[in-house]
């Protein structure tokens, strides 16, 4: 057995037996033991010298492409939401019920 697999055998009986959360558990308490060690300003240096590492490898034209790449994602997640509001008040509807649209958007009164 390779450790690559010795590894994943681990990863996968901890899962089992932890779930998946405890990964995310013990992440955030990595986090915190990290940035109290090296304070937060750690993560901004690490992360600029990583930006360069990226900038040597990929090119400045890299992160214009992730941008865009990230701008046409959220573009179709926005439309996707639209759309399925748009079907779920159609049902709404269909089943004799209220429109969203047709309902107070808040209950409070900002009269001053």
């Amino acid at each position: 057995m390779s450790v690559r697999e010795a590894g994943k055998k681990g990863g996968d009986t901890v899962r089992e037996r932890y779930g998946s959360e405890f990964y995310e558990t013990i992440g955030r308490k990595g986090g915190e033991a990290t940035r109290e060690r090296h304070g937060a300003a750690f993560y901004e240096t690490i992360g600029q010298k990583g930006g360069r590492v990226v900038k040597d490898k990929y090119g400045s034209d890299f992160y214009e492409e992730i941008g865009h790449k990230g701008g046409q994602k959220v573009k179709a997640l926005i439309a996707e939401a639209k759309k399925n509001q748009a079907d779920a008040a159609e049902r709404l509807a269909a089943a004799g019920g209220a429109t969203p649209e047709a309902e107070p958007k808040s209950k409070t009164n900002h009269k001053a």
